[in-house]
């Protein structure tokens, strides 16, 4: 990330002579003093401020090279990270879990040996160390990069085990378990005084807390599903009955439940695509018909998947946009942007966008219910229905409404995120939630008052995806979060028989969540998490009633709607069961599709023609654009591994703005020289003296 990754100042004893010892941990490591050959176990001085069960592995003195200034100090290798440690650095005490050089051994992509200038050995999980290296390269898959020469004078022998060190901690198979969280005793914190900053819906009580929030007063909290997630909403009249009968025709047990109640009166729903190999009576098939319908008479089936990248393109397209963005990139110089067109990553923010608003507009323009259907229920209904609610409502774009809003619709909801961001090294790989991270930063760049959130922000929980400290992102489900975290219940009967179930009651989840950023980041850096261009006025509770707002008017009587490649088809039926057996052996989309449309869907939804340009839009709702140049690269995410691309970004604070200026000047000053004395009236002008540097 900007200021790096989080982690602990280590202990490391030397066999000849101590290190000096600050109040708050060691200073830096001798370079007289030499590891020991096998990993112990942290002693508990230290122990209490680093991650339950760490061992050091191997270290070695060296030197950060790469940004300004070139930094000395200790290259340490544990069973869990490696982190580079300056001299003179100390563990913060506001911060016990964080620092600015660590990699999870899970975050590390690449790993390179270099010696000379023509010795380069990628160096794999298990492969040997074929020359001792002068200089090794640690890809992250965050896209940063940490560069330490080592240095000679004797201390060869260490550079090479602490590189082997990490080549076999990353090739041991059971590191994932070994990621077990942060105790809050750990941090510093008892778990029985502090409550979590984001309700982590990991009880009733908050769902129902979330519910009245909302203000959906048809929908009630059930726990009778079988499958995830653990709670959820069903309509109020529904009974428990029902929910179980509807369910089994789904996917996975993932059927119909409520993701979010616009303030308007319309009901966005997800589920997960119909098991049409069942054999649904007509009970049955009224109970799912009901809980598709939510009591509105106006139903909307959208596609998911529909227009929108599978897995596999995700996992490809991230992949060539890393290889693209390291330093060094084979792609020329001129041929840069080409090859960036051609990772296919922007294009796939540009399809999630346009299909994220066309929804936000099927919800926002009538009161009727939006169902997302996706065959899994984890992936693209996810990140679709946290977009339309950024698009649709203020209050999901204030700092406290978007973490709940990504522990809600992500965390609670069951997305694998250990499996997607390829800790597990499953196939199934596929970054999809930073795929919405990327979206929210385009909404970010084009309504920069409208988000009390910065881009910092956004970089601190893309960065989050791949430590250790917390479980948030560290786990496929919500059980096993909660059985790490003590919390069994109803969970334990399906996926663990064996176990003594616990005595009934909500449990208190006592890990650290990736929520508290005071435990893991400084007052400084949680300071620039704010967008300073967010405008106050955009009050979450000022722009719209809880009541039906005039602009939204029920839609027709029984009409049922398939919404795909931007157009709405009427449908026969609701289920693709219903009167026609021979329909059991096809998919959901049971019937012929549209055409793509040309015309936008608020223009097809409030009636205006396309060339009357922009229609009315009701108040709160945000409409981005995604053609061409408006949609950009995240440079400061993704060329991190750079230095010299991040200078000239614009900054949130005011520090950071004097930097920026700081730069221009010397631009100005670089290139005021070059200019001819019959340019002189164009010396005046900043802007084509910048327009020309570049």
């Amino acid at each position: 990330m900007w200021w790096g990754g989080r982690g602990q100042s280590f202990n490391i004893a030397p066999q000849k002579e101590e290190p000096e010892m600050g109040h708050s941990g060691p200073k830096c490591v001798q370079r007289t003093g030499m590891l020991e050959p096998r990993s112990r176990q942290l002693d508990g001085h230290v122990a209490s401020g680093c991650l339950p069960g760490e061992q050091i592995l191997a270290w070695a003195p060296g030197v950060r090279k790469g940004l300004e200034p070139e930094l000395p100090g200790t290259l340490i290798c544990t069973n869990l990270r490696v982190t580079f440690q300056p001299c003179g650095w100390q563990r913060s005490q506001e911060t016990p879990l964080s620092s600015e050089y660590d990699f999870a051994l899970v975050n590390i992509g690449r790993l390179e040996a270099v010696s000379g200038l023509s010795r380069v050995q990628l160096l794999h999980p298990g492969s040997p160390l074929k020359f001792i290296p002068e200089e090794i390269l640690i890809h992250g898959r965050d896209f940063r990069l940490l560069r330490v020469a080592f240095e000679a004078g004797g201390l060869e022998p260490q550079a090479f085990q602490v590189t082997m060190a990490i080549v076999q901690a990353r090739a041991q198979n059971s590191q994932v378990q070994q990621y077990a969280g942060i105790p809050l005793s750990k941090a510093g914190q008892s778990s029985g005084s502090r409550k979590p900053p984001v309700p982590l819906l990991e009880t009733s009580e908050d769902w129902e807390a979330e519910r009245k929030k909302q203000g959906a007063r048809g929908w009630r909290v059930s726990t009778v599903n079988e499958s995830l997630p653990r709670y959820f909403w069903v309509p109020k009249r529904t009974l428990d009955s029902e929910v179980r009968r509807a369910f089994g025709h789904f996917h996975q047990g993932r059927g119909p439940r409520l993701s979010w109640h616009h303030p308007g009166g319309s009901d966005l729903l997800r589920c997960g695509g119909f098991y049409t190999a069942s054999d649904p009576n007509k009970e049955d098939i009224r109970a799912v018909e009901s809980m598709l319908q939510a009591g509105h008479s106006d139903v909307v089936l959208v596609d998911t998947v529909d227009e929108l990248p599978s897995l596999a393109d995700v996992q490809l397209a991230h992949l060539r946009l890393r290889a693209l963005c390291l330093p060094d990139s084979s792609a020329a110089e001129e041929k840069w942007l080409s090859a960036l067109e051609g990772t296919r990553w922007l294009d796939y923010v540009r399809s999630c966008l346009r299909k994220a608003s066309d929804i936000s507009v099927l919800v926002t323009s009538r009161v009727r219910s939006v169902v997302l259907q996706e065959r899994g229920d984890r992936d693209f209904n996810g990140l679709l229905s946290s977009l339309v609610q950024l698009l649709s409502v203020p209050e999901a774009r204030t700092l406290l409404g978007f973490q709940s809003l990504v522990q809600r619709e992500w965390v609670a909801a069951g997305h694998p995120f250990l499996t997607r961001l390829g800790v597990t090294g499953a196939s199934e790989e596929a970054p999809v939630f930073l795929l919405f991270l990327d979206c929210v930063w385009q909404l970010l760049q084009q309504f920069p008052a409208e988000f009390e959130f910065s881009e910092f922000f956004l970089l601190a929980l893309h960065d989050s995806a791949r430590v250790p400290d917390t479980l948030t992102f560290l786990r496929d489900t919500p059980w096993e979060r909660g059985k790490q975290g003590g919390q069994f219940n109803s969970y334990t009967q399906i996926y663990n028989p064996g176990y003594c179930q616990p005595p009934a009651g909500n449990s208190v989840n006592s890990q650290l969540s990736v929520w508290d950023w005071d435990l893991r980041y400084n007052s400084e850096q949680i300071l620039q998490f704010h967008n300073p261009g967010y405008d106050p006025e955009h009050c979450p509770d000022s722009w719209l009633p809880r009541q039906q707002p005039s602009f939204m008017v029920p839609g027709p009587p029984s009409s049922v709607w398939l919404f795909s490649r931007g157009a709405l088809t009427p449908l026969n039926q609701l289920c693709p069961w219903r009167d026609n057996p021979s329909l059991l052996a096809v998919s959901s989309r049971w019937l012929p599709r549209a055409a793509i449309s040309s015309e936008s869907l608020a223009d097809q939804e409030w009636g205006l023609p396309s060339h009357w340009g922009a229609c009315p839009l009701p108040p709160g709702l945000l409409l981005p654009g995604y053609l061409g140049p408006q949609i950009r690269l995240w440079r400061r995410c993704y060329l991190r591994g750079r230095p010299e691309v991040q200078k000239g970004l614009s900054a949130p604070t005011i520090s950071g703005l004097q930097d920026e200026l700081s730069h221009l000047q010397e631009l100005l000053r670089k290139w005021t020289p070059r200019i001819s004395p019959e340019d002189h009236s164009k010396k005046r002008d900043p802007n084509t003296i910048l327009s020309q540097s570049r």
